[in-house]
């Protein structure tokens, strides 16, 4: 996935414990907000240290961004603030393992941005770790009574031993 807040950063370059503020700029932020199905994306900034070992860099910080998501059941727009840690790890492109060979996944290896060995995209991942802070299902305040009007029950009253209990009633009465 590419956008406009594309920050790529030669590794040679890359000083051990160097400090970078990237603010996205209104046409990086609109091309973010575009890929991310965002209606607005109206700040998105990162506060980085790197730490450089070798080939391996890691970046360390925090993000913020002031956006609005679309409302999963009425596709209002849902207000939403982003204040968290990151730390990414990029490393060079592991060699290609054969078909059946099964890969492992631990905590530690999902935050993991493979590169080339000449240069890493720090802003394009950035927008990735927005990406995977956003809220997966906002919801507007009118979502409860949307729901309501369209006949979709709530979640206590859909259960099996609420319906049980239903016709309990109905066989009593």
């Amino acid at each position: 996935m590419s956008d406009r807040f594309a920050h790529q950063l030669r590794l040679d370059q890359i000083r051990d414990g160097e400090r970078l503020d990237l603010v996205a700029s209104e046409a990086e932020r609109d091309s973010i907000a575009k890929r991310l199905n965002l209606p607005c994306l109206e700040r998105l900034e990162a506060h980085v240290t790197l730490f450089r070992t070798g080939d391996i860099v890691r970046a360390s910080g925090r993000l913020a961004a002031a956006l609005e998501q679309h409302c999963v059941i009425t596709n209002d727009p849902v207000p939403a603030h982003i204040d968290e840690p990151f730390e990414l790890i990029f490393m060079p492109e592991p060699p290609v393992s054969t078909p059946e060979e099964e890969i492992e996944l631990g905590k530690s290896d999902l935050d993991v941005v493979f590169h080339d060995g000449a240069m890493i995209d720090l802003g394009t991942s950035i927008a990735d770790t927005l990406a995977l802070s956003l809220n997966p299902y906002p919801r507007s305040a009118g979502a409860d009574a949307a729901l309501k009007e369209a006949g979709v029950v709530a979640e206590e009253q859909a259960s099996p031993f609420a319906v049980l209990a239903k016709l309990r009633k109905s066989d009593e009465a």
